[in-house]
């Protein structure tokens, strides 16, 4: 009884020491990631004599120019807004649709050298967006689609819809089977089976995938670099343009830096109970 007590004790110093070694290291994460975006979104708010002050100074009048100035002086920022949200918005959409529907049938349908299939899938997902712009442009320009925003919405939707249909084929694997067989027992068709049993099973997949695509297509700037036009051009591109030879507009830099983070953050805080369901469930393992 006592050598069991001394063994023991050993063990709960090992496990209090490594849960105060994660809480260090969340902690220094947190810190890595916060700190920069709380300041961005601080300097956001200083007027522009105090965004580039030698001395950093965390009192002062805060004012909304910067705001003001990029939705109603010349970079007027409403058309930039519009287009990303529909192209990231649109994209993220029909990726997570197709994504569904070909997840499930790659579950459900035996086959020899399914997980080749699978890794072909997402091979294709891993090529550097530099090496599948130019001839992206190329069809788009004779397709007529550069400068549109069904161009941006198909030039997203290339590398959205690889990671969607690996995402939740994973999700899809993991429903057993015998509840489909018995809706259809029960009279459901295939379809019904997959709406009414498949779908609600996997909703926190289905929102994982939506809300990664969506933040892909919505910070993504070398699609939009190359196939977007003066009438097309997203919130990346707009930024880029406040950083010019003759200087750089630090106030406005960092408001529309809050502008583009703002938005998927909360984004992410409006649906974190089935993103965080999702991210912990099968979802990262391979039929």
């Amino acid at each position: 009884m006592t050598s069991s007590t001394a063994g023991a004790a050993p063990l709960q110093r090992g496990t209090r020491a490594s849960r105060i070694l994660v809480r260090v290291l969340v902690a220094v994460a947190l810190v890595w990631t916060l700190v920069p975006l709380g300041w961005m979104a601080l300097s956001s708010v200083k007027p522009s004599g105090e965004v580039t002050a030698p001395a950093p100074d965390v009192w002062f009048g805060p004012t909304l120019d910067n705001y003001r100035n990029l939705f109603t002086g010349s970079n007027n920022l409403w058309p930039y807004l519009t287009n990303s949200v529909v192209a990231a918005g649109l994209s993220a959409l029909l990726a997570t649709v197709l994504g569904a529907l070909t997840g499930y049938g790659l579950a459900r349908t035996p086959m020899r050298g399914k997980q080749h299939l699978s890794f072909w899938i997402i091979s294709t997902r891993m090529a550097p967006a530099a090496a599948v712009v130019l001839p992206i442009f190329l069809i788009f320009r004779f397709l007529g689609l550069i400068d549109t925003l069904p161009g941006l919405v198909l030039a997203y939707l290339s590398f959205n819809l690889p990671f969607a249909i690996w995402l939740l084929n994973a999700f899809f694997a993991q429903v057993p089977p015998s509840l489909e067989e018995s809706a259809l027992v029960a009279g459901c068709t295939r379809w019904q089976a997959f709406r009414h049993v498949v779908l609600p099973l996997t909703r926190p997949g289905l929102v994982t995938t939506f809300v990664l695509c969506l933040v892909f297509s919505w910070n993504d700037y070398a699609f939009a670099l190359v196939l977007s036009g003066p009438h097309t051009q997203t919130l990346p591109l707009a930024a880029g343009q406040l950083v010019t030879q003759t200087g750089i507009d630090w106030g406005q830099l960092t408001a529309i830096g809050t502008v583009v983070v703002v938005p998927m953050m909360l984004v992410g805080l409006a649906v974190r109970r089935w993103l965080v369901t999702g991210l912990t469930m099968g979802a990262v393992t391979g039929e």
